[in-house]
């Protein structure tokens, strides 16, 4: 039973280093990191920006496994932080907080929509070198169905509530 464990850990920080692997290599492709830093006048900290996209990642993936450790506002509340209106202070700031949070979610996925648009310009020369002349429309048709059947899939069966089919 504990070798099992052992696999399994094992089997699950593979994969989860896989995907990782797969976001980061999406985001480098496309250039978004020294984009972001070319238009902020930083690029000799491009570095910086990409350490900070990795331990953002990193502090979402341990919250998204971990989560009784991500309970702050209860924390918070029973500790009464700020005296004897913790509770409503506690709600406007987690109020102002998501609003930050949301605006540059916004900003990064438009940034990376605007990145992979551009891209998008690259696959009918790859597509000419490579000699891939026919069926190029029903391969792109075929990913979109199939990341629309996936999708459909997860939340047809709430795989979000409880983590598996």
């Amino acid at each position: 039973m504990f070798l099992r464990q052992i696999f399994l850990g094992i089997v699950g920080m593979s994969f989860g280093m896989f995907a990782a692997g797969g976001v980061f290599t999406v985001l480098i492709s496309v250039g978004l990191i020294p984009r972001f830093a070319g238009k902020m006048h930083v690029s000799r900290k491009v570095f910086l920006f990409e350490e900070a996209v990795v331990c953002g990642t990193l502090f979402g993936d341990f919250f998204s496994v971990f989560d009784r450790y991500g309970h702050i506002g209860k924390l918070v509340i029973e500790n009464q932080v700020f005296g004897g209106n913790t509770e409503a202070a506690w709600r406007v700031l987690g109020m102002v907080v998501l609003m930050i949070f949301g605006l540059f979610a916004g900003i990064f996925v438009g940034c990376l929509a605007l990145a992979i648009a551009e891209m998008l310009d690259t696959i009918p020369i790859f597509s000419r070198r490579v000699g891939f002349r026919h069926g190029l429309g029903i391969a792109v048709l075929a990913m979109a169905l199939g990341k629309a059947a996936g999708s459909l899939l997860y939340f047809a069966k709430a795989v979000y509530l409880h983590g598996g089919v």
